[in-house]
């Protein structure tokens, strides 16, 4: 016997359709979840490649990448600064 699954909707779909979504939680999505890009760049004369490059970037947010140590200590400085601001 084989189960159905439930069709769910994306996050992005979830995002993108609501009416009230703005560019800032597409961004807050985007680096909670991480984003890659990469692109090649080559620079010619003439038909002659130059200059070649290859470029990747990683845009997540920081307590994504840093080992759990450094979670806790930014979570901490997090909750900090937060109480201080409420002051």
């Amino acid at each position: 016997m084989a189960r159905r699954r439930r069709s769910e909707r994306s996050v992005a779909a979830r995002i993108l359709d609501n009416d009230e979504a703005s560019v800032l939680d597409v961004v807050d999505n985007a680096l909670n979840k991480g984003v890659v890009l990469s692109g090649d760049l080559t620079l010619a004369l003439a038909h002659v490649d130059l200059v070649y490059a290859r470029l990747s970037v990683l845009l997540c947010a920081a307590d994504r990448v840093l080992p759990s140590e450094g979670r806790r200590k930014v979570e901490l400085r997090r909750r900090a600064q937060a109480r201080t601001r409420r002051t």
